[in-house]
């Protein structure tokens, strides 16, 4: 099968999100090593069960992430298996997990991460009221645009792709330095 060149979408996106689709940032935010270190963070301020820890990160991001059941139940069975928490009260409903002296050994080790992960969820919810600034959805609707019809037209030369690449990487850095 001919594979399209690399500045064109394939057609078949079902598995990889959509080309020309807004693209979720829920999608991969966070890596399971993240959520674990989360998890650790959070359970080092106090036992919490899955929905809890949930909720925390949740509130951390000011509602913009939160982290589904699927990531975060297995990671408490591989965290609990690593001997990093344990379970509070085996008979309980639910299962409320604490920290053990390997999680709080793995939180030592990363605490640089962890608070580049504190700040990456905490100024989400800034970005995302910046960015609905009527006058910033526009700008970025307008360069979107503008960027998805010129890449859109086959045959561009290479010398229009890097008058287009040089125009991105030259607004890229003016708004970097404003």
């Amino acid at each position: 099968m001919k594979q399209p060149p690399a500045h064109v979408c394939p057609t078949d996106t079902s598995s990889r999100g959509s080309c020309s689709g807004r693209r979720k940032r829920r999608e991969k935010m966070l890596d399971a090593s993240d959520i674990r270190l989360l998890m650790l963070h959070f359970l080092a301020q106090s036992p919490a069960h899955g929905y809890e820890l949930i909720k925390s990160v949740e509130e951390l991001s000011k509602g913009e992430y939160s982290p589904s059941p699927g990531i975060i139940y297995p990671n408490l069975t591989l965290l609990e298996e690593t001997d990093a928490i344990s379970v509070v009260d085996a008979q309980a409903s639910r299962k409320a997990y604490s920290l053990n002296k390997a999680g709080s050994e793995i939180l030592a080790e990363s605490s640089e991460q962890i608070a580049s992960l504190i700040q990456r969820l905490s100024s989400m919810a800034v970005l995302v009221n910046n960015r609905n600034i009527p006058d910033v959805e526009k700008s970025i609707h307008n360069l979107r645009s503008a960027l998805n019809l010129r890449l859109s037209q086959e045959n561009i030369s290479q010398a229009s792709l890097d008058k287009v690449i040089a125009a991105m990487n030259e607004a890229a850095e003016k708004i970097a330095s404003s």
